[in-house]
């Protein structure tokens, strides 16, 4: 028992990332005698981590009882290298490294990428290089972490060349690219290669190289990056191409930047002399679609010089969703349907327009249309990554073992969140039901149920990851900040567009 009081009491210290009650423990612990427990130990080290006092972190590492010394988890291992990464203490990083290779978790991916960021933080000489490049060959699944460590010890030792290669070879995989500090690392390897100049990469290439970094931003929600890339590119004298300004766009479109779009769009034709192709009215009507501006949308579609196409149609249709139109989305949908008949899609986003503008006799029509076509919408599920393991949530599950305390957490969130302002837009509910009832449907909502699932099987300080199977509701995108906030945690979000935070 004194052994479990203590190990809450170290959790304790961590959550609250209390500096003194840890140390005041620590003492303790050794008063008492139980810092030879191993279970103990591990966790000082891990709560001396997550307080930021690493260089403690690694004295209480190297003062460990002998019999102790092999008995480090791999958690610890993390902890410890991460730790030796951001002090630069090389010396110690090894002497981890080695107590990590005779441990009993010497193949763990984990302690390997971190031993990959571990060595490029501390500069990568010729000899490191070649141990960071070896620990990331042998990392069987290679996750995005491992990928960014390497790629930022590239650039930090200036080797923009083989830096960029890599990131080359991770597109190349089909790696998503969510985290900026990839694409931040990336910039700095592209700005070596402009002022090296290397004669072996001609403009195009150098363009699309350029581009792509542009796109990726664009395509997970970082606009602001995209925007930097595009100026810097412009700058280092490289003439952007007809991809450049589809990433371009597309980022104005989820950000809202209606006039920095038009500007776009005017500078490509006027600047560059591209021809605008359908691709780039669409990514335009979709921007002028979701910032409200649908009789624009349309007189563009009126007067283009292509014959609009599906996802043109079904751009502007979520537009009238976003914006309530439902006259307008009448007319997109039949444009639509002509095209797809029997696209389930069409009649699902109709209903939702119907109903979002209180429509709910036309809202129930078009879901019985649905019916006769025999295909059932697909349900709302998330899961949630941690322990190297997975948990699934569908929207409105009632089933699963922890869902008292889940639902406890939601609600006691839900107070905190309210005193904070919050006001729950029930406008995202496409049913006609009393307004509390909608409220009690925002809730269980699956992403909300992956996140209280997350927060009660973690440790402090774990980034929670999600990814849905669908669009995050605006609704679910202010509350998981809000979550994110007070419950002081990363939370990082995949749908089926981007990673919205």
């Amino acid at each position: 028992m004194p052994i479990l009081h203590h190990l809450h009491q170290l959790k304790n210290c961590a959550k609250h990332r209390s500096i003194v009650s840890t140390k005041q423990l620590h003492g303790h612990l050794i008063k008492l005698g139980l810092i030879k427990f191993i279970h103990l130990t591990n966790t000082l080290l891990s709560v001396y981590e997550k307080c930021n006092l690493l260089e403690v972190a690694l004295q209480q590492f190297d003062e460990m009882p002998q019999e102790t010394m092999l008995l480090p988890d791999d958690f610890v291992f993390a902890s410890l290298v991460k730790a030796c990464g951001s002090l630069g203490t090389i010396k110690q990083g090894k002497q981890v490294h080695g107590n990590f290779l005779v441990s009993p978790f010497f193949d763990d991916d984990v302690v390997k990428s971190s031993l990959v960021d571990m060595y490029g933080k501390c500069g990568l000489p010729k000899r490191r290089k070649e141990e960071s490049s070896e620990l990331f060959s042998r990392v069987p699944v290679k996750d995005l972490f491992a990928w960014t460590a390497l790629i930022s010890g590239l650039v930090q030792s200036g080797d923009a060349v083989d830096a960029f290669g890599l990131f080359v070879e991770m597109r190349r995989k089909g790696i998503s690219i969510i985290d900026p500090l990839v694409l931040s690392s990336i910039v700095g390897a592209s700005a070596n290669l402009a002022m090296l100049e290397l004669g072996k990469q001609d403009v195009t290439q150098r363009c699309c190289s350029w581009t792509s970094i542009i796109v990726g931003a664009a395509q997970h929600g970082q606009a602001e990056e995209a925007f930097y890339l595009y100026d810097k590119m412009v700058l280092n004298g490289i003439k952007p191409n007809e991809v450049t300004f589809v990433g371009l766009i597309y980022a104005c479109s989820h950000v809202g930047l209606v006039n920095r779009g038009r500007q776009l769009f005017k500078s490509m034709v006027e600047d560059y002399g591209i021809h605008p192709s359908l691709q780039h009215y669409t990514c335009l009507l979709d921007l002028l679609g979701r910032s409200g501006y649908l009789e624009e949308a349309e007189a563009i579609i009126n007067s283009m010089p292509f014959k609009p196409d599906e996802p043109t149609w079904e751009a502007l249709l979520s537009a009238c969703k976003l914006c309530g139109n439902a006259k307008m989305a009448i007319r997109f949908a039949d444009h639509l349907l002509s095209l797809k008949p029997e696209e389930p899609s069409t009649y699902i986003l109709l209903s939702n327009v119907y109903a979002s503008s209180g429509l709910w006799e036309h809202a129930s029509k078009a879901r019985r249309m649905l019916e006769t076509l025999e295909v059932r919408k697909e349900p709302g599920y998330s899961y949630v990554y941690f322990d190297k393991e997975s948990q699934t949530f569908y929207a409105g599950e009632s089933s699963h073992p922890m869902k008292d305390r889940i639902f406890g957490l939601l609600n006691e969130l839900d107070v905190e969140m309210r005193r904070r302002g919050y006001v729950p837009d029930t406008s995202w509910i496409l049913h006609n039901t009393e307004h509390q009832e909608k409220e009690r449907q925002l809730v269980w909502h699956s992403e909300r149920l992956a996140v209280a699932y997350g927060l009660l099987n973690s440790v402090p300080g774990t980034v929670i990851r999600i990814v849905k199977n669908l669009r995050v509701c605006g609704d679910c995108h202010a509350v998981l900040k809000l979550i994110s906030d007070i419950a002081r945690r990363e939370i990082v979000v995949r749908d089926a567009k981007r990673s919205p935070f």
